[in-house]
């Protein structure tokens, strides 16, 4: 049986650990919480990497059964 995309992405969002690089030399995190502190989180993130020194972006999200958001932050390290 064929994997649904929902299965493959959840493998591979299991398989990042945080802050590593798929090769394109952006820095990724994955995040899953409630919508409110999703919403805050991002927030914290675009303030902490800015996104004009960062090119910082949500690159992915997802709403969860249960309604917690699943998201990923990336940003450059060159910055740093």
């Amino acid at each position: 049986m064929a994997d649904r995309p929902r299965d493959l992405a959840e493998r591979m969002a299991r398989r990042r650990k945080p802050g590593q690089t798929v090769g394109d030399g952006y820095l990724r995190e994955t995040f899953t919480l409630p919508r409110a502190a999703a919403r805050e989180r991002a927030q914290a993130f675009f303030a902490r990497y800015p996104k004009a020194g960062y090119m910082s972006a949500v690159e992915t999200w997802r709403e969860l059964p249960g309604g917690e958001i699943e998201f990923t932050m990336r940003r450059l390290p060159s910055a740093d």
